[in-house]
């Protein structure tokens, strides 16, 4: 028997295999089905301020619609009002209670402030480590992205004096120099690396001509590429952790992601295509690759393939391209012209 535990975030997982954050955490029985099925880690849903300040106007609305038609109708009710994270905390703290793995808690803030705020309340109510979602999209043209980088660097840096418990950061690979901007936080304290998360992108509806926004799950072959160069590059440079997301489906990307140098991987879309039970076929996959391969533990062949380790560097740099350059007519007898 293959002992397939792996370290992230100074949290020991039974393995390498953790359910990254989604609405699969929203009913306690399937948290428990997802535990049941091998999951060694659930990182709950993400608190998005955003989302919270939304509700909250838009219940102002509702509340006051009528405000001005009769005067008696001012002071007719109690005075409400919307009850900002506590929900999405008391959701937390009972799915933290009702299975025994580790629970990681997401956020996406807007403020300086509310960061450091939320971040304190998602310890309280349980979490034993926290992802902050560094989701950003540029919006302006006049932002440089030096700004962008050193007001993320300065939120890490508030929250891991703010917290005891761990804290990763889920980044996009759209920066400048991603690899220059982890070593930032990687010296600011960060515990660990998500790469990456995905931004879901507009359509349009060409029948009403208006945007619509669909919901793109990653794809099984290509997504989870990307991620893997990153692991391969980072592994061996960093203190922090590095947990790969994005596009992993089998137990053959997670061996993958491993050898490159990840310590443990995120999955959402092959759960939502495949199904819980999914996550034992990926384990099986894993253990069987292991005993064929006679390594006793994850440690044995973890990083086997990062940069630091292989005896060629270029495979990270040009090399790819160049060969398929030099060898560009090969290409003509994969695909022939109709």
């Amino acid at each position: 028997m293959v002992d397939m535990q792996t370290q992230y975030l100074g949290l020991t997982l039974k393995n390498p295999v953790i359910i990254g954050a989604s609405n699969l955490v929203q009913d306690l029985g399937t948290v428990k089905k997802l535990e049941a099925a091998g999951a060694a880690a659930i990182v709950y849903k993400s608190l998005f301020e955003e989302q919270i300040q939304l509700e909250s106007l838009k219940m102002h609305e509702d509340m006051h619609e009528y405000n001005e038609r009769h005067a008696e109708m001012i002071s007719l009710f109690p005075r409400l009002e919307h009850s900002g994270p506590k929900e999405h905390l008391l959701h937390l703290q009972q799915v933290k209670e009702s299975v025994g793995i580790p629970v990681i808690a997401s956020l996406n803030a807007i403020y300086h402030e509310s960061w450091e705020e939320y971040a304190i309340l998602l310890e309280k109510h349980g979490a034993d480590a926290l992802e902050l979602n560094f989701y950003a999209v540029p919006d302006s043209m006049d932002k440089a992205g030096t700004d962008i980088e050193d007001y993320q660097v300065k939120v890490l840096d508030t929250i891991k004096k703010a917290v005891r418990i761990p804290v990763s950061v889920k980044l996009s690979p759209f920066y400048s120099n991603t690899l220059h901007l982890v070593k930032k936080m990687d010296e600011a304290g960060a515990d660990g690396f998500v790469l990456f998360n995905r931004l879901f992108q507009p359509d349009i509806d060409l029948n009403s001509a208006s945007y619509i926004t669909p919901l793109h799950l990653s794809q099984e072959t290509e997504d989870f590429k990307l991620p893997l160069r990153y692991s391969g590059l980072l592994s061996g440079n960093i203190r922090g952790g590095i947990c790969q997301n994005t596009g992993i489906f089998s137990g053959n990307q997670v061996l993958k992601a491993l050898l490159a140098g990840a310590d443990c991987v995120q999955l959402v879309s092959a759960i939502y295509k495949h199904g819980i039970s999914h996550l034992s076929v990926i384990l099986s996959e894993i253990e069987k690759w292991m005993e064929a391969g006679g390594y006793q533990n994850i440690t044995a062949f973890k990083g086997m393939l990062s940069r630091s380790r292989i005896k060629d560097p270029f495979i990270f740099k040009r090399a790819q391209y160049v060969d398929i350059l030099l060898k560009s007519d090969e290409i003509f007898s994969r695909y022939p012209l109709r």
